[in-house]
This record gives C-alpha cells, sequence and structure tokens, in this order.
C-alpha cells in the first residue's frame, strides 16, 4: 500500500468526502494514519482510512474524546434517574467536601465549573492511570477557583469525579455501566478498558515532527507547570505527564481512564454519537429527546480559564455548534488530544468521527474544519 493510498468506501453522494479526506492525508504524507467515518439518521455513509499500519479496524488512543463516552453514561444515568445532576457531590461522596466544596454539584462538574482540575504538586503518570487513585487525591483539593464563578476544562481528572459519584450511588465503576450498557450492546469499537484479547489491534500515538526551529518556538511559549492551564494538563507533576506515552501504557488503556483513556476507531467514535440519537446495528437510540436537549443545552462559554477561546460547553460533551458554525445549535461531541474529533448534530443527522495516530504542530488540526464541512455538504445538499 502506498503511504497516501485511501481504503473503505463511501455512500452515492458522499464522493466528495473521499476526495477531501485524500487530499488531507496526501497533506500529512500518510505518516498520522487516520480513520473517518460518518453516519447520517444512523445509516453508516463514510468509511474511510489510510496511512502505515492503519485498517478500519484499527484502535488507537482517543484522549479526550473518551470523555464523549462518559458523558452518554452519564446522560443515560440521569434519564433512568439514578444520578440527579443537582444533587451535591458530598452527598454520596462525604470526603469530597473538604476544602470548600460541599456545595458543588454533578452539573457543575459536568460544565467544568468546580474548579477542580487537578491537584497541588500534581498527579504522577501512574496515578493518573486509575479513576480511583485520581477520586482520592482531589477529595481533598481546594477548588483552583470559587465553585461556580468560571470554568476551566480539567482535561485528565474531570470524569475521576463522576466516576466515583456513580460508583458510590450504583455499586458499579462508568467503564462497566459502558461496557454492559453502552459498547456490547452497540457493537461499538470504542473501549473504556481495552481487554487484553484486543491488544493486537492497538496502534499507538506518535509525537509530531517539527523543524528544531518549530520546536524551539513552541516550547518557549508553553506556560509553566504550575499554571492554570499546566495544572489543567498535568505538568505541574514532577516529571510533567508526557501526553504521548499516556494513552500508550498499557495500564491506562486497561483501565479506561474515564477522561481520556480510551481506545478506539473512527467507526466507533461515529457510532457511539449515532447510537445516542439515533440508534444503530437495529438498536434503538440511547437517549430520549429531553435528555438529548438537557445534556445539549449550553453551560459554559466565553473565557475558559484553561483553554481559553478553545473553550464552551454543553453538560460533559463540547458546544460543537459553536466550533463549527455550519452545525446546528445543539451539536454536541468531543475532541482528543492527538487529533480524533467526534459528534452528533441532532437536526441534520450527522454523527462523525476521526482519528489520528500522530499529534499535529502545536496540537492543532485543521483538517477537522474541512473534513467535517465535506461531510455536512454530502449529507444536506
Amino acid at each position: 500500500m502506498g503511504r497516501t493510498d485511501v481504503h473503505g468506501t463511501v455512500a452515492d453522494g458522499f464522493e466528495q468526502v473521499r476526495e477531501e479526506f485524500a487530499a488531507v492525508v496526501a497533506e500529512q504524507d500518510g505518516q498520522a494514519g487516520a480513520q473517518l467515518t460518518a453516519y447520517v439518521h444512523g445509516r453508516r455513509v463514510v468509511d474511510l482510512w489510510a496511512g502505515d499500519e492503519v485498517s478500519g479496524d484499527t484502535l488507537t488512543g482517543v484522549y479526550s474524546s473518551t470523555k464523549g463516552a462518559a458523558t452518554l453514561v452519564t446522560a443515560l444515568l440521569v434519564q433512568e434517574g439514578d444520578l440527579d445532576l443537582e444533587e451535591p457531590v458530598a452527598r454520596c461522596w462525604p470526603e469530597f467536601a473538604a476544602a470548600g466544596k460541599d456545595a458543588v454539584t454533578l452539573r457543575d462538574v459536568l460544565s467544568h465549573r468546580s474548579g477542580v482540575i487537578g491537584v497541588d504538586g500534581g498527579l504522577a503518570a501512574a496515578e493518573l492511570a486509575d479513576d480511583r487513585v485520581i477520586a482520592r487525591r482531589l477529595a481533598g483539593q481546594r477548588p483552583y477557583w470559587r465553585p461556580g464563578s468560571a470554568y476551566g476544562y480539567g482535561g485528565f481528572v474531570s470524569f475521576a469525579l463522576v466516576n466515583e459519584v456513580i460508583r458510590r450511588v450504583t455499586g458499579r465503576s462508568l467503564q462497566q455501566v459502558y461496557d454492559e450498557r453502552i459498547r456490547t450492546p452497540y457493537g461499538l469499537d470504542l473501549y473504556l478498558g481495552l481487554p487484553e484479547a484486543e491488544e493486537q489491534r492497538f496502534r499507538p500515538i506518535q509525537w509530531w515532527t517539527a523543524t528544531p526551529e518549530q520546536e524551539a518556538a513552541f516550547w518557549a511559549n508553553v506556560p509553566g507547570p504550575h499554571s492554570i492551564l499546566g495544572v489543567g494538563y498535568g505538568l505541574n507533576s514532577t516529571p510533567p505527564l508526557d501526553q504521548v506515552a499516556f494513552v500508550n501504557t498499557r495500564a491506562v488503556r486497561a483501565n479506561g481512564q474515564a477522561s481520556a483513556g480510551g481506545v478506539g476507531s473512527a467507526r466507533g467514535l461515529a457510532g457511539l454519537y449515532a447510537a445516542a440519537v439515533w440508534g444503530i446495528n437495529g438498536q434503538p437510540p440511547l437517549l430520549k429527546p429531553d435528555t438529548v436537549a438537557e445534556f445539549t443545552q449550553l453551560h459554559s462559554v466565553g473565557g475558559d480559564l484553561v483553554r481559553g477561546d478553545q473553550g464552551n460547553y454543553a453538560l460533559g460533551f463540547q458546544a460543537k455548534g459553536l466550533r463549527y458554525a455550519f452545525l446546528s445549535a445543539n451539536a454536541f461531541g468531543h475532541d482528543g488530544s492527538a487529533g480524533s474529533e467526534a459528534f452528533a448534530d441532532p437536526r441534520s443527522g450527522i454523527a462523525f468521527g476521526y482519528t489520528r495516530r500522530r499529534f499535529g504542530f502545536g496540537w492543532s488540526y485543521p483538517e477537522h474544519d474541512r473534513l467535517t464541512a465535506a461531510v455536512h455538504r454530502a449529507a444536506t445538499c
């Protein structure tokens, strides 16, 4: 296979998506290895892949796209009455009340308004592999801002809090609920806890390639490890967290750490969102329209203390209608650090999933705009 060969299929009318994907892959010289899948109203219309050691069923780390799966678990449990968004976290987890967090609700956590984005002194990579360890460390931590007064993204820890609430309320972990209620019945190639038997399909994430001058310019402008951004991205530990090594570590994949430890494919990501709203593989939608409306309503917009202009959140999900102006106001999903992207647009019927195996230089992924626009044009013309 040539490095820029594109494999897979598209439905009639989606040929332009294949062309755009081929152009993206050619510009990357095939080095990243990428997958693209899309559904329209529950029917798969795009299924493409390219790059060295990549096939349609290759699995790789999806980083914070994991949060989409974790939020879907939460939404399902809220829908069934097991979780209450307005309930203070400390009501089921008394230790969490320490240091002024007694009134923090599940809604605050999901909308990134709790102020709990890390711990003083940082969390070592081995600690960040395990949600229960993260939760123990966060329980006594003072928030980095007054809860509810602002919002900021906790990249590697936010869903450890959600997981602990789910565990204490239901007696099951978030990962167990996901596997039993979502992944297995819907046949999703997206794992929160990768079985040993599936390791052969995993391919590691790689760093970007850059000139020495580009590298020097980039690192010269990286915020300090104890800044708000540094804390939010785990840089305040000793040594600072190596984001590439994180999901390439078997312990992270095995545990399926709920904020950033998911492993999957573009098929799995797109399938997740199609299952949520429309249903797939003969299974009904996971969420009722009222639940979709609740979890896609804008909650935290403008001025993320950690991510700046890259913020903007619904409830647990990123507000994709603000990220891509051609999508509807209640489009929702979540991207990931290495370049994965996934979302659903309830109005147009699109469910989108994209993965790549190499970080973009400076965490920049301009192809997201091109690929999402191509899918939207084909689906709505």
